[in-house]
């Protein structure tokens, strides 16, 4: 194995044979539009308008969920009122007839 890098043909003599000058291939794609570029603004009002529809979304999902609860809760409590004056009913047909059956 050799310890230095030489050259042992002619025709590499035009190489670096370093490798320090190699392009290094990058997937960043770095941003060339500044500030007050109005495709730029328009793209970054297009993304904040979406943030907004997603949380009008979220809000007006959430407010459906509340309303559907609220109407499940006031039926159960309507039906509650109902079933304590069934009981009421049946506790009273009760006494009636435990009254008749002593006599």
């Amino acid at each position: 194995m050799k310890d230095k890098r030489t050259y042992t043909n002619l025709k590499e003599h035009g190489e670096d044979m370093s490798h320090e000058n190699e392009a290094k291939i990058t997937n960043e794609v770095k941003e060339d539009r500044g500030p007050n570029d109005l495709s730029l603004m328009i793209e970054l009002h297009q993304k904040e308008i979406w943030e907004w529809k997603q949380k009008e979304s979220e809000y007006i999902q959430t407010k459906n969920l509340f309303e559907g609860s609220k109407k499940i809760i006031s039926e159960m409590g309507k039906k509650m009122i109902e079933q304590t004056a069934i009981i009421k009913q049946l506790e009273q047909e009760i006494k009636r007839l435990v009254a008749e059956n002593k006599k």
